[in-house]
């Protein structure tokens, strides 16, 4: 049965998430330079043009960013992961330019920002779900990084928590990009509904 996606992306009920556009992992400072390129290519100008569809429309937008105290307390070391951004010399603290949402986002007033410093995704690690509710939406549409690990968690984690979800496809990215499409296509396509930008911002320009 085709979705309604004008009914599903109704900008009263929807939200756009973004997860973890930030410069310590896709823009300057990145301790992924495989991931930063990645996300340069598509994911930085089409998460951009989402969150201005949004804002033009009156959807909610919460940028979901990542770092970790300077003490490093609190913070997970249980996955390879974890050890790996603890060894690159570009470090994640709270409160650096690291973890701001990237420029080319350009965070409004009426954006909210979320950091956390623990977890793989942020509906786990900040007040998200919460806000979510608060405000009333049903819908959350996913940018950002990685396919590989967070927007596959949120993805998940936002189904079990009953919301609606849908992944703009060339707003997300992960390595390789084989196996990015690869999840979309066999994972995140049977949890949520996958659209493309133009889709989006169609949607939401002809409303």
């Amino acid at each position: 049965m085709p979705v309604d996606l004008v009914s599903l992306l109704d900008p009263k009920h929807t939200a756009v998430v973004t997860s973890e556009c930030q410069n310590g992992v896709i823009g300057a400072e990145s301790v992924l330079p495989e991931l930063a390129a990645a996300a340069a290519e598509e994911l930085i100008p089409n998460g951009a043009a989402v969150c201005r569809a949004a804002r033009a429309r009156g959807a909610a937008v919460i940028h979901c960013t990542a770092g970790r105290r300077s003490d490093d307390r609190g913070s997970n070391r249980n996955a390879r992961l974890f050890g790996a951004i603890l060894r690159s010399p570009v470090k994640m603290g709270l409160g650096t330019s690291a973890t701001q949402v990237v420029p080319e986002f350009e965070v409004a007033d009426s954006d909210f920002v979320l950091s956390r410093i623990h977890g793989l995704n942020p509906m786990a690690g900040t007040d998200l779900d919460p806000i979510l509710r608060n405000l009333g939406v049903s819908t959350i549409v996913i940018v950002g990084v990685s396919v590989n690990v967070a927007v596959t968690n949120l993805t998940m984690d936002a189904v079990n928590n009953g919301y609606q979800v849908v992944v703009v496809r060339d707003a997300v990215a992960g390595v390789p990009r084989e196996y990015a499409n690869a999840v979309i296509v066999n994972t995140l396509s049977v949890l949520a509904t996958v659209v493309t930008t133009d889709q989006l911002v169609g949607i939401w320009s002809n409303g």
